[in-house]
């Protein structure tokens, strides 16, 4: 069940609402005071709410391994005010972090896995299909050199076949990764239109016109592989669930099957052991009025653990 959330809470509308915002704030409960970690903070959406809500006794700390999110997280953060401090830092060292800042425990730990509006927009990162640009995917392109035109260009058929059938639950991987292997002989696979339009003739016609265009998998599959995320997410969540305080919770936003299902089943693990209480039976939502204003969330899944000891 949903809580219901104190006291008026007002901030300018973005041009890109947070995903489940509401949501979040009612099972995270953010007080004056609190200390709040934002492991992917992007553009602050979700940043800019809890800040406001923890007041300027409280203090949030927000990480993201983009620095171009970082920088954008700083100027949507200095009009809200408040005590924060930003890192580009991957996810998975925030306890280097949390240490850095001598903060041994903390209320709470919001993630927002997946990729943002703004790098979906952005032509020249690769992550989205709907515009042509060079095939990367990096999340942090100074430290990471492996791209998804790499892989592309790089691994054997049977490598792509696992990638876009694990990763992207791709039902015509290894067509495709036959017909990658094929076309690179004479030249290389280096652009998103080059790969959307590929996938494209070798869909079939009946299956072109889905609710999700065909080459949505496979981009998918090629971010998770260049990026790593879902070992990332694993190794994330019971460090950020260690470092929170008895009754503090941990919410986690996920955009696909592979992920939740990582989440679920870890968070029903410490309800097993009797560290935690899932908050949420099943995971949240969003209502119909939010996917209308932004289609992007319609797969978005909000799940919440509380430590209990």
């Amino acid at each position: 069940m949903k809580r219901k959330l104190e006291g008026a809470f007002r901030l300018p509308k973005q041009a890109h609402q947070p995903v489940l915002l509401k949501d979040v704030l009612s099972y995270l409960r953010p007080k004056p005071g609190h200390m709040v970690l934002d492991g992917t903070v992007g553009s602050a959406g979700h940043a800019r709410a809890i800040l406001a809500h923890i007041g300027p006794k409280g203090f949030l700390i927000g990480l993201d391994q983009d620095q171009q999110a970082i920088d954008r997280a700083q100027k949507q953060l200095e009009q809200v005010g408040g005590n924060f401090i930003l890192k580009c830092s991957h996810f998975v060292h925030l306890g280097n972090v949390l240490d850095s800042l001598n903060l041994s425990r903390i209320h709470a730990v919001l993630l927002d896995i997946g990729v943002s509006t703004e790098q979906l927009e952005d032509r020249e990162r690769g992550f989205g299909f709907r515009t042509d640009g060079p095939l990367d995917m990096r999340m942090d392109p100074v430290t990471q050199t492996v791209t998804a035109a790499g892989i592309l260009e790089t691994k054997s058929i049977d490598d792509l076949t696992w990638i876009f059938r694990t990763y992207g639950e791709e039902r015509y991987a290894r067509g495709i990764a036959r017909k990658i292997v094929e076309i690179r002989q004479t030249h290389p696979i280096r652009t998103t239109t080059e790969l959307r339009t590929l996938i494209e003739r070798l869909t079939p016609v009946r299956r072109r016109f889905g609710r999700i265009h065909p080459a949505t998998r496979v981009f998918q599959a090629l971010r998770i592989a260049v990026n790593g995320e879902l070992d990332a997410l694993k190794e994330v969540l019971p460090r950020a669930f260690g470092r929170l305080e008895v009754g503090g919770k941990l919410a986690v936003i996920s955009f696909h099957s592979l992920e939740d299902r990582i989440v679920k089943h870890t968070f029903l693990s410490w309800k097993k052991d009797g560290s935690g209480e899932v908050l949420t039976k099943k995971p949240v939502r969003p209502d119909s009025m939010e996917v209308a204003e932004n289609p992007r969330a319609r797969s978005a899944k909000l799940r919440v653990v509380e430590r209990k000891s």
